[in-house]
């Protein structure tokens, strides 16, 4: 019996209520040997309350050793097998910025970049060029015909963009353009299956286009598309869990991914205390709450560790309004780990803590690596961590006579 079967036939309705807050990348490294990592180097004095009367661990996003991408490691927190559930970065975009994509449609991801005048990626997000930047080069890309498809481009924020191709016989099993390093040129859009051959020539037709029409706009003179895939069937939270589920993120892919899953989208805002507020306004209506915290993540891949440790902090001194509504389980995590010595993911398992009035305290004093190594919760796989938070919540019936 699969983990879904169960909760299905155990899950109850208390009223409880359940805060999920996900510092995306938030795991770290030292970055000399023998140093802190960014969690262990930030002043956190309210999640280390909450870890020394309660219990933590780490999170293993998929498997030990698999480093995973944004859809996989909320998936998994969200309580399904990102394994078993393989969702492709473009519908998670797509369906981000509210676009309608309907059965046979394939979506991209876009980001524009930087190239040289010999083609290669000088930067592979084109100076995180601002939004309003974005909205007026998505508008050129709108001018872009080929023959049988109907092409539908929205921006999404910063650098990025979506695009939705629609069309007869479409397969998403595309290759990526974006190499993932500078001084090289952006890759071909290649097929890994004979049905995808047509979905990636026009991919290819939409890049030539592209690139003609913003080789004068330097920094974002070129883009790469990334995660082809067309929108998989989810069973919602609701079903799964029993949960009115609510999410409450800036970013547009995290909405998405919120959206998958049946959660309600709540009404975007700009920052964490604006998030906060959302979340008081919307205490009443919801039992579960996904609550996204962004900066985590960009300033690890970025490398600077400082900037991360700042932002950690910044997370830390709005925990007390979380905890303030009282919820019946505060789980504090991450999807992945983004640590600043590494520049990017990876498979390093995430610091989690986890707090309730039901749970087994351990013997943990403060949020970091070293601590939640030792903490009661053990390595747990992600996709566990929500059956543990209705247990804890008192939402899960016995199992069995």
């Amino acid at each position: 019996m699969k983990i879904h079967d169960l909760t299905r036939t155990l899950k109850t309705d208390n009223g409880s209520k359940i805060v999920m807050v996900v510092s995306d990348g938030l795991g770290g490294l030292p970055m000399e040997p023998g140093g802190p990592t960014e969690l262990e180097a930030a002043q956190t004095p309210n999640m280390d309350d909450l870890v020394a009367k309660n219990i933590c661990g780490l999170s293993v996003p998929v498997l030990p050793g698999i480093t995973p991408g944004s859809g996989p490691g909320h998936l998994g927190l969200f309580g399904y097998d990102p394994l078993e559930y393989t969702i492709g970065r473009g519908v998670l975009e797509a369906l981000g910025v509210d676009m309608d994509l309907g059965p046979g449609d394939v979506a991209a991801r876009g980001n524009f970049c930087t190239v040289d005048d010999e083609g290669k990626i000088t930067d592979r997000r084109a100076g995180r060029i601002p939004t309003e930047i974005c909205v007026r080069l998505v508008e050129k890309l709108r001018g872009i015909r080929i023959e049988g498809v109907e092409l539908i481009v929205e921006p999404v924020r910063e650098y990025r963009f979506a695009v939705i191709f629609r069309g007869e016989g479409l397969h998403g099993e595309v290759d990526d353009t974006d190499p993932q390093v500078t001084g090289v040129p952006t890759l071909a859009p290649r097929a890994r299956d004979a049905a995808s051959e047509r979905m990636a020539g026009i991919a290819a037709e939409f890049i030539e286009q592209a690139r003609g029409i913003l080789k004068d706009d330097r920094p974002a003179n070129m883009l790469t598309l990334r995660g082809f895939a067309s929108r998989p069937p989810v069973p919602s939270m609701q079903e799964l869990y029993g949960l009115r589920a609510a999410a409450i993120a800036v970013y547009p892919m995290y909405r998405g991914l919120a959206r998958l899953v049946g959660m309600t989208v709540l009404p975007p805002v700009a920052n964490l205390e604006q998030q906060i507020g959302s979340l008081r306004d919307n205490w009443g209506s919801f039992d579960f709450f996904f609550v996204h915290f962004k900066y985590t993540d960009s300033t690890g891949e970025d490398g600077n560790f400082e900037e991360k440790v700042k932002r950690i902090e910044e997370l830390d001194a709005r925990i007390p309004e979380i905890a303030a509504l009282k919820p019946d389980v505060l789980i504090v995590t991450g999807d992945h780990s983004t640590p600043c010595f590494h520049r990017s993911h990876s498979w390093h398992p995430v610091p989690t803590l986890l707090a309730a009035r039901m749970c087994r305290p351990d013997r943990a004093t403060s949020f970091g690596e070293r601590e939640c190594l030792l903490g009661g919760l053990g390595q747990v796989e992600a996709k566990y961590l929500l059956p543990l938070a209705l247990a804890h919540a008192g939402r899960l019936q016995k199992f069995g006579a």
